[in-house]
């Protein structure tokens, strides 16, 4: 992926995250980005009260997986390095 989109692409994500970041947070949680791939999988990294919490593969599919695909259809798959 050219650098100048995968930049624009990242800048898109850390908007949207930002948006669901303090629905994470209100819970003691929170979440940062690992890695864009080339072929626009997201890796992410669910922090605090989210990382290890049994709902968690739940927020992250039913809640920032959504919101980014919303904002970013070019973004295949939120993932969590953890699983």
């Amino acid at each position: 992926m050219e650098n100048k989109l995968r930049e624009e692409t990242l800048e898109r994500v850390h908007e949207t995250l930002n948006q669901v970041r303090p629905y994470l947070q209100a819970d003691g949680g929170d979440i940062e980005v690992i890695e864009l791939t080339d072929d626009f999988l997201l890796k992410v990294r669910l922090t605090g009260a989210c990382k290890g919490c049994p709902f968690s593969m739940q927020t992250l599919k039913a809640g920032v997986e959504q919101a980014i695909k919303r904002d970013i259809p070019e973004i295949k798959e939120v993932v969590s390095e953890d699983y």
